[in-house]
């Protein structure tokens, strides 16, 4: 046997990957007007939904950019229960993703952004079993703590609080905990302790945002009596901006890419429908905002910043923004003037970056690495550019988090740049940088955050800044700027990311399932990556006694910050069945260090690190297989190839433009990947291919797919119609419909055991409708619901079989369910022509 654990590799990573921070807003002369003019309206309005991607978008813009409204959305969740159209990503890697489109949507439509700690569990059908998954007591905590902090005086629910059932569970309680939220968030007696940090806050007024689909069809909306409703005109075009409402919003809707969601812009008249639910009635219906102060007048000693506001907006010049910066930073300086809290802190931050854009003053900070470890020195370039005739003066910077102020007192002249470097000691505390609702672990529906203050914020908190003091006409205003690393690459210029802070060292386990169907030992290897130069220690791998690992330690030197070294270690499983969670474990000079960093680069996203601590699920089960080869055909994303692998197939990754007669003539089984049908476009032209493949013998896999934008009718060689149908709890008792099918009982016995341990769901998307060539396998329903067999359904056809299943293998497998491995086993190696008695039929 070979010692492959004495034997490792070093690899000094040298390539950047293509990913990119958001650049700086470089807002054109159009722009800043609009910012101007939302500077002078003081009114605000929260937009209430479930998930990432249930926002309007068209009605989030136009508050945003028509009414000028400060305008959020609460999105109670993070999205880790959908489906990932561009990559591998489930859980809340995914959430990670969804987070961060919301953001980019955000930006474009001119919305802020909010979460609660709600966790999206999947799909839910009634929100009592939302409610109790999420802990009602704590998201209803978490929405009232977002009245509070974001003061809205309008809010607006996506969804009908009166309709339990008839949509998504999340849905519904999203508008159930807003309605209820409405009346608490004035009312002191309701979570007293948020009082420490935000004031009780009662929002006028609160409407359901309905729509034909609420009504079932475009013809019932049309004919239905809308005089309870407020119609609003978002079908608006801005000249100075060049788009359409709708154009604005479809480019905001194009964000949720995870989703599949992009959107084609359109033009013209366009109404959104608002239902009143509570609160101070409307009269005349002309504003949202009617019997509300949205002037300046709203706030003590405001009226004066109102009206020097409304001169700088009438003797605005497009082509000489500037001209508007002393009347600017006069408006900043009676704003800070103010006693009032709320709106001083908002409209500060506002003017700040309309008086930066007016003068064209571009401030940066920027690291010479893109990573950093605690306690490290990161070396900075400043720049500094006034372009402008404004006279300006960087009186100091401050670095952040050591608060430490180095004066400089240099004159910004008009169009010079000013560039200093500055060493910035990193504290020993600092915290890494990852998604801070993912540091603690969490329950199925809630994520754990410790610090009231952090919850509802949307992005990483990241600590690491530069103040820029900057002095215009002897007043100074501060500038913040978060730490950038940023680089020029050959096809796309200039790239951003922002300074991550790392831990000295990080292991990776490279199989994070490892599937033991007898006491053969395997080989598990694990990467380290060093975070700092000159790193030595010790590696292990830490499993319970019963499991043997060989060596105990492993000794590692890296030299050099991003180096890797790849080590093995020889684990053997016990005899009797064992399912555990091992850990890796880096020691250097005493101190642990049990962290995996995975990045997840997107270029429509800001590249995101995240700290998880480094494991692997060992299984010490009775799995059979056989040697079949296996073609997989990728489709939205997923991860089974690798779970195939561990099984012991030899699986190739097939293209769609590789599938050709001679091709799959040298495979025993093809399997479709999920979604296939839904992304896959050229594998409209290759069904005959497949079909023929099976009938020569062989056998097809079809994983789920939706019953929305298939690129044929034709997924089957015998006529099936995907549904909406699924079941949703995990752990719904499973009924055999055909119990001697070999895919029950060959070459693993298959029982109701095998079912146990399910995450999130069994399966979605079952097809309802199906040829009586079908066989459906199972049966299984949610609570209350009628039997749904669509689940596994096989089909004779020529010599060989054709597998359609809408079982959730692809969150299953990685997840280390035995009963999935032993369950699709059996799918490949099914063979045709078997007599199969006592089955239930489908007519």
């Amino acid at each position: 046997m070979r010692k492959l654990f004495f034997k490792s590799f070093l690899v000094l990573v040298l390539s950047i990957q293509i990913t990119y921070a958001q650049k700086p807003q470089k807002p054109n002369s159009a722009e800043i007007y609009n910012q101007i003019q939302k500077l002078n309206f003081l009114g605000t309005v929260l937009y209430i939904a479930a998930h990432p991607d249930d926002e309007n978008t068209r009605l989030i813009s136009y508050m945003a950019n028509d009414i000028h409204a400060r305008t959020g959305y609460l999105s109670l969740t993070r999205g880790d229960g959908g489906q990932n159209l561009i990559g591998p990503q489930l859980r809340e890697l995914l959430g990670v993703i969804r987070t961060q489109e919301l953001l980019e949507a955000r930006k474009i439509d001119g919305g802020e952004q909010f979460f609660s700690r709600a966790n999206d569990f999947g799909y839910s059908k009634n929100p009592e079993e939302t409610l109790q998954i999420w802990d009602k007591e704590k998201v209803l905590a978490d929405l009232v703590w977002t009245i509070r902090k974001f003061q809205p005086d309008v809010i607006i629910n996506r969804f009908d609080h009166r309709s339990p059932g008839t949509t998504h569970g999340h849905h519904t309680s999203s508008a159930m905990l807003s309605v209820e939220g409405f009346d608490l968030a004035n009312n002191s007696a309701s979570f007293p302790e948020q009082l420490l940090y935000v004031q009780p806050w009662q929002p006028k007024r609160v409407f359901f945002n309905t729509s034909w689909w609420f009504y079932g069809s475009k013809e019932k909306f049309d004919a239905a009596n809308k005089s309870n409703l407020v119609a609003i005109p978002t079908g608006v075009y801005y000249p100075t901006l060049g788009k359409s409402n709708q154009e604005i919003a479809a480019l905001s809707r194009s964000s949720h890419k995870s989703q599949g969601f992009g959107s084609t812009g359109s033009r013209g008249e366009d109404t959104e429908y608002l239902e009143f639910l509570k609160g101070e009635p409307l009269k005349d219906k002309s504003s949202l905002f009617e019997g509300i102060d949205t002037s300046w007048n709203r706030v003590k000693g405001g009226k004066p910043i109102g009206e020097l506001i409304t001169v700088i907006a009438n003797q605005y010049d497009f082509k000489n923004p500037s001209a508007s910066v002393p009347n600017l930073v006069k408006a900043y300086t009676m704003i800070q003037a103010l006693d009032e809290n709320h709106w001083k802190t908002v409209k500060s931050e506002e003017i700040k970056k309309i008086i930066a854009a007016c003068s064209g003053l571009y401030l940066e900070a920027v690291s010479n690495s893109q990573e950093a470890t605690p306690g490290s020195v990161v070396k900075l370039n400043l720049e500094a550019i006034n372009r402008s005739s404004v006279a300006m003066q960087l009186a100091s910077v401050t670095t952040l988090p050591e608060q430490k102020t180095t004066v400089l007192n240099t004159d910004l002249k008009n169009n010079t740049l000013q560039n200093n470097t500055l060493d910035l000691q990193l504290p020993q505390s600092i915290n890494y940088t990852q998604p801070y609702w993912l540091k603690e672990k969490g329950t199925v529906g809630l994520y754990t955050v410790e610090d009231q203050k952090n919850i509802g914020i949307p992005d990483i908190i990241r600590e690491a800044k530069v103040i820029f003091n900057v002095k215009i006409s002897g007043i100074e205003i501060p500038f913040e700027r978060t730490i950038v690393y940023k680089y020029n690459d050959d096809v796309k210029g200039e790239m951003y990311n922002f300074l991550d802070i790392v831990p000295e060292v990080t292991t990776t386990i490279q199989d994070k399932v490892l599937l033991f169907p007898n006491t053969k030992p395997k080989y598990v290897g694990v990467t380290v990556k060093a975070g700092k130069n000159d790193l030595k220690g010790d590696l292990k791998l830490d499993l319970p006694k019963d499991w043997k690992v060989s060596p105990q330690s492993i000794s590692f030197q890296l030299d050099k910050k991003g180096m890797e070294q790849t080590v093995y270690f020889e684990v053997t499983p016990p005899t009797q069945m064992s399912e555990i969670i091992g850990k890796s474990i880096a020691t250097i000079d005493g101190v642990p260090f049990d962290k995996e960093q995975i990045n997840i680069n997107y270029d429509h996203i800001t590249k995101q690190q995240i700290l998880k601590t480094s494991e692997v699920k060992c299984i010490r089960f009775d799995l059979k297989t056989n040697e079949e080869k296996i073609a997989y055909i990728m489709g939205a994303g997923d991860e089974v190839p690798k779970s195939l692998t561990q099984m012991g197939y030899k699986v190739t990754i097939l293209k769609p433009e590789e599938i050709t007669p001679e091709r799959l003539d040298t495979f025993d089984v093809v399997m479709t990947g999920v979604r296939a049908y839904n992304t896959i476009d050229a594998l409209a032209n290759k069904q005959d291919i497949l079909f023929d493949f099976v009938k020569g013998g062989k056998t097809m896999i079809v994983q789920y797919n939706t019953n929305r934008d298939l690129i044929t009718t034709k997924i089957a060689p015998y006529s099936l119609t995907i549904s909406s149908d699924r079941v949703t709890e995990e752990n719904a008792e499973v009924r055999f419909l055909a119990p001697n099918h070999p895919a029950l009982n060959y070459p693993n016995t298959i029982t109701q055991n095998d079912f146990k341990g399910w995450k999130q769901e069994q399966g979605l998307y079952y097809p309802k409708e199906f040829d009586k060539a079908f066989t459906p396998i199972i049966s299984s329903n949610d609570k209350g619901e009628s039997a749904k067999e669509g689940a596994l359904l096989i089909a004779p056809y020529g010599k060989g079989n054709y597998i359609y299943t809408g079982l959730s293998l692809f969150r299953e497998l990685p997840e280390g369910v035995p009963g999935a491995y032993k369950l699709l086993s059996n799918m490949i190696s099914i063979k045709p022509s078997v007599s199969i008695p006592n089955q239930k039929m489908k007519p």
